[in-house]
């Protein structure tokens, strides 16, 4: 194993095209991009252990300043020594800043260019959160990888409601890099925003590159809009982003979605989907998502992957998972979700190794002829 590092630096080993094979350390750890990370959101990633979630070949893990802030509270965390003790992942944990949550959670807000007042969605109670808090509740947690303090906006919606919110991140970036101030080992990251507009991506990106950012995400994405948008948007800020600093797509996606950006050079992803979709009895496999809620799979003694890296996929019959989903066993739901993250893993895992030998787009052509033939042979 390699020494552990004393700080946060970015290397990119091989490139193939615009998409970037390349390495992220830390003091906890390193994180092989391109990375996907499971969403860990209140301090767990819903349905599994964390051994079991590093395991399946995750090296990092996201975790939410907004939920932590509601319960437990990061003043509590921060006394039972930081959340990657109270969760039981000594790895490396980025924690998104909690400004998407405010927008669409949160009842009754108030936002000016101070911060966000707003009442918590769980039961009322009225709490605030500024560029400054967002960063104080971060470093609170202790998280490897802290965002900045950002507003983001609903697509589609207006050239001036973009701008405005873009410029107001602008400013909150600046005060979000003040308020991160020195801590060793660990890293900021801004956030691109600007709607689905061209211009305002670009001069978005062009102010945070102008700033001593540790890494780049693009936010606002994912959010409404058509792929090819996303896509047009991330093909636009790519070029203006700093080459030696990661770059994180936020909350994105699907299979697809997470192929078509590694092409165009995104290094990092997080998204709900595989485990969201799990708990609810899809699974994604080297054939396609299957939906086991169908009949079809009643009497189906094939397992749901025989080639996946989880035992979980290997080593039941279709039919017995279907039975588990129906019937609300808490079982189906974690064997799923495993599944579920195991395939995004192996998914990054291939990706990476073709990056290497300079096959992406052979690699990505493989992966959608596999989705074609399960769709063809019914599986």
């Amino acid at each position: 194993m390699p020494e552990t590092p004393d700080k946060f630096s970015f290397d990119v080993v091989a490139q193939d095209g615009a998409a970037r094979l390349g390495v992220i350390s830390t003091p906890r750890g390193v994180i092989r991009t391109p990375a996907f990370m499971p969403v860990g959101t209140a301090g767990t990633v819903k349905a599994m252990y964390p051994g079991e979630v590093r395991a399946g070949g995750a090296d990092v893990v996201l975790a939410n300043t907004y939920h932590l802030m509601l319960a437990p509270g990061a003043e509590r965390i921060a006394r039972l020594g930081g959340l990657h003790g109270f969760m039981g992942w000594p790895h490396p944990i980025l924690t998104d800043s909690g400004g998407f949550q405010v927008m669409s959670l949160a009842k009754l807000r108030k936002l000016d260019e101070r911060g966000v007042e707003f009442q918590s969605h769980i039961d009322g109670s009225r709490h605030e959160l500024t560029p400054e808090r967002a960063m104080e509740i971060q470093r609170q947690l202790g998280s490897d990888i802290q965002m900045q303090f950002d507003e983001c906006v609903r697509l589609p919606c207006s050239f001036e409601e973009a701008k405005r919110a873009m410029q107001l991140s602008l400013r909150w970036a600046e005060r979000s890099r003040v308020a991160f101030g020195t801590q060793p080992g660990r890293a900021i990251f801004a956030i691109v925003q600007g709607g689905a507009d061209k211009a305002l991506r670009i001069e978005s990106t062009r102010e945070l590159a102008a700033c001593e950012f540790d890494g780049y995400a693009i936010g606002g994405l994912a959010v409404g809009e058509p792929q090819a948008v996303m896509l047009e948007m991330i093909e636009t800020v790519e070029p203006l982003l700093p080459t030696p600093k990661p770059r994180y797509l936020m909350g994105v996606g699907t299979p697809d979605d997470l192929l078509a950006c590694v092409s165009r050079g995104v290094d990092m992803f997080d998204c709900v989907m595989p485990t969201r979709a799990g708990r609810h009895g899809l699974v994604f496999t080297r054939r396609g998502r299957m939906n086991l809620k169908n009949a079809r799979y009643a009497d189906d003694p094939r397992p749901i992957d025989e080639a996946s890296s989880a035992t979980a996929a290997r080593e039941f019959p279709r039919a017995y998972y279907r039975h588990l989903v129906k019937s609300g066993e808490i079982l189906g739901m974690m064997a799923l979700t495993a599944i579920n993250l195991a395939y995004y893993q192996d998914l990054m895992a291939g990706a990476r190794a073709a990056i290497a030998n300079r096959r992406l787009s052979q690699y990505i052509a493989e992966v959608k002829a596999g989705w074609t033939e399960g769709e063809v042979e019914g599986a």
